[in-house]
C-alpha cells in the first residue's frame, strides 16, 4: 500500500454536488479516475474530462485500492456495497473513505463491518460547500487507523487540507457534528433575527449586513478559543462583565417579542430555557459559560 499520490488510481462512489466537485479536483490532479452513481448520466461531465464509469458498484471499486464514498448516510454505502461483501475477496485489501454523514457510532460500526471484508476504513467529514472542494479554504476532518489514513492523505490533500483526529473511526463525524452544530444553529437564528425586523416592516437589506458583522465579531468578544476552553474544563464562570441572569432576561425578551409579532418562538424558547436552568441551579450571577454545566453531558 504505497504512500505515493502519482496517478494513483481513485474510485469515487455517489456524484451528488460533493462527490463530482471531488471528482473533478482529482482529475485536475493527474489521477485516474473511476465512477459509480445510481444514474449514471451524472457521470457525462466527468466522463467528458477523462473519468471512467463502471458499470457496476464492484467494477468500480475494483478499478482502483483506494474507493471515496460521497453519499447522504452510511445506509447508502451498505445499499451498494453490501451485495460486494458476499463475493468472495471483493472488498479484501482495499481502502474505503467514507465522507457521507451518519453518527459517531455508525462509523465505528462501519469500520467493524469494513474490516471483517479485509477492507481498511476512514471516516472523513468535509467542513466546506462543493464549489469550494480543491480550493486552499477546504478542509476535512478525518479519522481510523494513522497507517490508513497516512498511505491516503497526498490523495485526500487534493480535496482540501486533511485534518486527522486520531484512530477512533468516530471521532471526525463527532468533529464534523460538532461544527455543524455551530453553524446550523447561526443559520437559524439569522433566519429567526431577519423574520423578527421584516415583521416590522423593515428591509431585510437594512438589517442582514449587520447581522453578519455580529457573527464575525464573535471571536473578538471571547477570544481564539483557548481560555473559553480552559475555563470550561475549570468551571470558572467569574460573571465580571455579564451574568446569566442579566443574559437571561434578554433571551425572554427576544422571546416576548416573537410572540407578539408572530414569528416562531421555538429557537428562543430553547435558548431562554437554557438561562433559566442555569439560574435555577445557582449559576444566575455566574458568567454566560455556564450554561455549560446545565448543557453539558452527565457521566
Amino acid at each position: 500500500m504505497s504512500g505515493n499520490s502519482d496517478l494513483r488510481p481513485v474510485t469515487v462512489i455517489g456524484l451528488g454536488p460533493m462527490g463530482q466537485a471531488m471528482a473533478a479536483a482529482l482529475l485536475r490532479a493527474g489521477h485516474p479516475v473511476t465512477l459509480w452513481n445510481r444514474t449514471p448520466s451524472r457521470a457525462d461531465g466527468l466522463v467528458a474530462e477523462g473519468a471512467t464509469l463502471a458499470p457496476s458498484p464492484a467494477a468500480a471499486v475494483a478499478a482502483s485500492e483506494l474507493t471515496i464514498l460521497s453519499l447522504t448516510d452510511y445506509p447508502a454505502m451498505y445499499d451498494i456495497l453490501g451485495p460486494l461483501a458476499g463475493e468472495p475477496g471483493a472488498l479484501a485489501d482495499r481502502t474505503l473513505v467514507n465522507l457521507g454523514s451518519d453518527t459517531p457510532d455508525v462509523s465505528r460500526q462501519a469500520a467493524e463491518w469494513a474490516a471483517s471484508h479485509g477492507a481498511r476504513f476512514v471516516t472523513g467529514g468535509v467542513m466546506v460547500p462543493a464549489p469550494m472542494i480543491g480550493t486552499g479554504d477546504a478542509h476535512v476532518f478525518y479519522s481510523g487507523p494513522r497507517d490508513t489514513f497516512d498511505s491516503c492523505e497526498p490523495v485526500l490533500r487534493i480535496i482540501g487540507e486533511p485534518k486527522y483526529l486520531g484512530a477512533d473511526p468516530g471521532l471526525a463525524q463527532l468533529f464534523y457534528q460538532a461544527h455543524l452544530d455551530v453553524f446550523l444553529t447561526c443559520l437559524s437564528s439569522l433566519l429567526h433575527a431577519t423574520a423578527l425586523v421584516t415583521a416590522a416592516g423593515v428591509p431585510a437589506a437594512e438589517f442582514l449586513p449587520g447581522a453578519l458583522t455580529t457573527l464575525t465579531d464573535i471571536p473578538a468578544m471571547i477570544g481564539d478559543g483557548l481560555e473559553l476552553a480552559r475555563a470550561l474544563e475549570a468551571g470558572e464562570h467569574p460573571g465580571d462583565l455579564s451574568t446569566a441572569r442579566m443574559m437571561g432576561a434578554t433571551a425572554e425578551h427576544i422571546l416576548r417579542t416573537s410572540e407578539t409579532v408572530g414569528v416562531d418562538v421555538e429557537l428562543p424558547k430553547a435558548v431562554r430555557s437554557h438561562y433559566e436552568r442555569a439560574v435555577a441551579a445557582g449559576h444566575g450571577d455566574q458568567d454566560w459559560t455556564a450554561l455549560y454545566e446545565v448543557i453539558r453531558a452527565r457521566r
